[in-house]
């Protein structure tokens, strides 16, 4: 799994946000990033803005998750991550932290590396299909959103011979600290809620990839647990 850290930051994107289950139902916690006079900077490149950042997202963590079945098990190291990773002062550090964490809760096993340690080029899906093809990749499985840039840039990954897939998931119902359940968390909901149970409960919503271009399931179907 390839960490895209080195493409153009996006404000106000799930770079810098997720959302957590309130009292009052999903809200976004944004991480706040230095961004006046620093157009076209890349992600590895963005510096948070508030100090006591790492401080604020325990005490949000804490008002909602502080009483969820796991929350005296995990959230003590939950918190000791997401102020060492906002304590250094840069995006990427935070959330490369925090999805390490999540990938161990959720015994995601998948070896992962940052975009920046390769040596990459193009843009959009040529830069895509340049890291697939240093990585020697013969599939690429994608999020579905990404499909439109995708079937633009198809020849970039048509010329290196690499077959391109989509992820398709179906969410599935878990037990929330609040009612009724709401779909679409940060999966720190699901891990603190659901413990051990949350890998087999995540794994449960996957489908069988899509080809690229296909907007429902057909014959070319492959699992994507093959492509792992």
């Amino acid at each position: 799994m390839v960490l895209l850290d080195d493409v153009a930051f996006s404000k106000q994107s799930w770079q810098q946000r997720n959302r957590i289950r309130t009292v009052r139902g999903l809200e976004n916690v944004v991480v706040p990033v230095k961004t006046s006079g620093r157009l076209g900077q890349r992600i590895d490149e963005c510096e948070i803005a508030d100090a006591q950042f790492g401080r604020k997202l325990v005490g949000s963590l804490r008002a909602s998750y502080g009483r969820a079945p796991f929350a005296s098990i995990l959230l003590d190291e939950l918190t000791s991550v997401a102020t060492e990773g906002a304590a250094t002062g840069r995006l990427v550090e935070l959330n490369c932290a925090l999805i390490n964490w999540i990938a161990t809760q959720l015994e995601v096993s998948t070896p992962m590396l940052r975009a920046t340690k390769l040596d990459s080029s193009g843009r959009r899906g040529e830069h895509v299909a340049s890291i697939c093809d240093d990585l020697d990749a013969e599939q690429y499985l994608s999020p579905a959103g990404a499909e439109d840039y995708l079937l633009e840039d198809r020849q970039a990954f048509d010329d290196r011979g690499i077959g391109v897939w989509l992820h398709v998931y179906d969410h599935p119902v878990y037990t929330q600290r609040f009612e009724p359940f709401l779909p679409y968390a940060s999966a720190l909901d699901l891990i603190l809620n659901e413990g051990p149970k949350a890998p087999a409960i995540m794994r449960s919503g996957r489908r069988e990839a899509r080809p690229l271009g296909s907007r429902h399931a057909g014959s070319e179907l492959i699992n994507a647990k093959e492509m792992q």
